[in-house]
């Protein structure tokens, strides 16, 4: 069926093709589209760091593949985004169970323990070696605030920029919540309020991640290049940063949500959206967490 043949205004999606199996929804190149620029953004982070060594290769070409992978993945993101949800919900008659689509953000989830799982992995085969290792040294100062005795424990304080960034991941991860809340009980006005504020939250958590980065490698030196072997510093930019990675992905889904709030889209009834975005943001609170205890403190104890 063509774009014509149905009706539908939105010329600039991609039409059904004709042999697409019936009940599988709209064949669409949007999925490939955002996955193709997942997968440069990897590839433009490692050109990035590979530069950064011996290799003869310039970092600006490791940036600019990475930022056109960001530009290509959002515009992928957008497509996939309105094609398969916002169009959608306009279009469709009366409600729908979609618990299809929760079960598929939980099997999503699951595939997302496993990557960050690969990388912690590193880290703990690195803490059974000989520990700590040699780049560490440039960077136990600053991670280290303080330490409170507990009897005759010796407890470490992480500095504050991170124990910020915790308390603003942990309240967002209760403001969604207090969002989707307000959404069941039909109060539009505080839904939004609490999307805005989840979203300006994750991105204050972004500028603050960033500004760490900014303090370790230009005024203390923490880069992978600084030390012969810079094996806390790739875990510790491996999982941040693929942890950071995640969080820009959640600020542009809540974006998303929050704009489509704005149209006068979800509803009590109808917030499949909404659900599905909070599980994963609630995912990356956890996963953040999780990290802090095991590359932070675990790191000093």
């Amino acid at each position: 069926m063509s774009v014509e043949d149905s009706g539908d205004d939105h010329g600039h999606h991609l039409p059904a093709v004709e042999d697409w199996p019936h009940g599988f929804g709209e064949a669409s190149w949007w999925p490939f589209v955002a996955a193709m620029g997942a997968s440069g953004i990897y590839v433009g982070a490692a050109l990035f760091i590979l530069a950064l060594g011996d290799l003869p290769l310039q970092p600006l070409v490791g940036g600019g593949v990475l930022l056109a992978s960001v530009a290509v993945f959002l515009v992928g993101l957008y497509g996939w985004t309105y094609h398969a949800f916002i169009k959608a919900f306009w279009e469709a008659d009366g409600h729908t169970d979609n618990s299809s689509l929760r079960w598929g953000m939980l099997l999503f989830l699951c595939t997302e323990v496993a990557t960050f799982g690969a990388v912690f992995v590193y880290y703990f085969q690195i803490r059974i070696a000989s520990w700590p290792p040699a780049d560490f040294d440039v960077i136990s100062g600053p991670l280290v605030a303080g330490r409170f005795t507990l009897g005759s424990i010796q407890i470490p304080i992480i500095n504050e920029l991170v124990l910020l960034n915790t308390l603003i991941l942990i309240i967002s991860s209760g403001t969604i919540h207090w969002a989707h809340i307000q959404l069941r009980k039909n109060n539009r006005r505080n839904f939004i309020v609490g999307l805005g504020v989840t979203l300006l939250l994750g991105v204050i958590f972004l500028a603050g991640q960033g500004y760490e980065y900014y303090e370790f490698i230009v005024e203390y030196g923490f880069t992978l290049a600084a030390a012969e072997q810079a094996l806390y510093a790739s875990a510790f930019y491996g999982l941040t940063g693929l942890h950071g990675l995640h969080v820009a992905m959640g600020a542009v889904l809540l974006a998303i949500v929050f704009v489509r709030a704005l149209y006068g889209q979800y509803s009590a009834e109808r917030h499949t959206s909404v659900s599905t975005v909070s599980m994963y943001w609630h995912f990356v609170d956890v996963v953040w967490v999780f990290l802090v205890v095991v590359l932070y403190l675990g790191a000093v104890v």
